[in-house]
């Protein structure tokens, strides 16, 4: 079953273009999820506090079709996907209007913290009703080279406005940093983005980040400081092609 949630868009979400952060995207999305969770079965304290579980993103990919302004009144969607094994899967959709500006598809992990193991597909301590996952105009996969055929293009430092109460980089900090590694961020417009999560990257820990570019964006990844990658990611963009006027 779907579920819903109204927001407009703030104006300190936004960019040097007036154009939503795709991490304050993700931020609507997942505080619409955590919504959903909270209202139909538990809330993400409680699924801690309380069963010893945390949900780990593990790949998310985002497609936007539209940029979004301050003050845009959206609708944003959220349902979970048909899982199986130890993947469970989310969807969502971004609507200004009856328009869909947006879309993600989303494989987490449901990580017993007490007993370090994977809980699998129908073990949650609860029950929603899947809806059909959606379809996006994203390759399933994508391949990053080894950073020795990779540019260096600078180091990123965990700091405390990146950590959340897992103790590390909340993965909706990520697209804002893959972005600040643009080189022409004030130029262009993200329209997709696919994130691989492999190993968390822990408060006061330094980030070597790779760039290599293709036909229509960029790939990166991050690595540790003992080499261990943390992120690959696929970051789409099209040339900017102006402001939208009042």
């Amino acid at each position: 079953m779907k579920f819903t949630q109204h927001y407009t868009v703030k104006w300190h979400d936004t960019d040097a273009n007036r154009m939503i952060r795709p991490t304050a995207l993700l931020m609507y999305m997942q505080e619409t999820a955590n919504e959903h969770l909270a209202k139909e079965a538990i809330s993400l304290d409680a699924l801690r506090d309380e069963q010893g579980l945390a949900f780990l993103l593990s790949s998310i990919s985002v497609v936007i079709y539209e940029p979004l302004y301050a003050r845009d009144e959206i609708a944003v969607q959220t349902w979970v996907a048909e899982s199986r094994g130890l993947k469970h899967n989310r969807c969502f959709a971004v609507l200004r209007g009856s328009c869909v500006v947006a879309e993600a598809f989303s494989v987490w992990a449901l990580m017993d913290l007490r007993e370090k193991r994977l809980l699998r597909s129908g073990e949650e301590p609860y029950h929603l009703e899947p809806e059909r996952a959606v379809i996006l105009p994203l390759p399933k996969r994508f391949h990053v080279p080894a950073p020795e055929s990779m540019e260096l293009v600078g180091k990123r430092r965990i700091v405390y406005s990146d950590i959340d109460y897992n103790g590390h980089m909340n993965n909706t900090h990520y697209p804002d940093l893959f972005c600040d590694f643009l080189p022409d961020a004030c130029s262009c417009r993200v329209t997709g983005m696919m994130l691989s999560f492999l190993h968390e990257a822990a408060f006061g820990h330094t980030l070597d980040v790779w760039r290599t570019r293709t036909d229509d964006g960029f790939l990166f990844r991050l690595t540790d400081e003992n080499g261990t990658v943390c992120t690959d990611a696929l970051v789409q963009t099209v040339p900017f092609e102006g402001i939208k006027k009042a």
